[in-house]
């Protein structure tokens, strides 16, 4: 059975490290020109953790993970507006189109609406089926 819960603490996200490399170099795939640092999604959550858009939700079916989604502050450059995005989501290959992306936003939204964020954004490259 598929368990979905937020990460409250950065001990608690730094156990999910290899995943959160694994998120932020997928959803950087084919928008970044050089590869992703590892351990850079944990520290940006460790920086960020105090902010009301930051926050970190996992998939766990027993002890194995099968996603990670994290969430973060983005600012649109010409207005200034300020909103929450989904930053890194990944799902093990093995366990795609099974929902747990969408379950995982779901989660990120309630907790994110709660907090008295109305809306999430993302940024998705056009090619990329699966997070459109």
């Amino acid at each position: 059975m598929t368990v979905f819960s937020q990460i409250e603490t950065v001990a608690e996200a730094a156990e999910l490290q290899a995943y959160l490399d694994k998120a932020a170099a997928a959803t950087l795939a084919g928008i970044e020109h050089a590869p992703v640092e590892p351990g850079a999604a944990l520290r940006f959550f460790e920086e960020e953790l105090s902010h009301i858009e930051t926050g970190l939700w996992v998939a766990r079916d027993g002890e194995a993970v099968l996603g990670v989604c994290l969430t973060g502050a983005w600012v649109a450059p010409i207005s200034g507006e300020r909103m929450a995005a989904v930053l890194a989501l990944y799902i093990e290959p093995n366990h795609r189109h099974e929902g747990i992306a969408k379950s995982l936003v779901r989660a990120a939204q309630a907790v994110l609406r709660a907090r008295g964020i109305s809306r999430l954004g993302a940024r998705v490259e056009h090619n990329d089926d699966a997070r459109i």
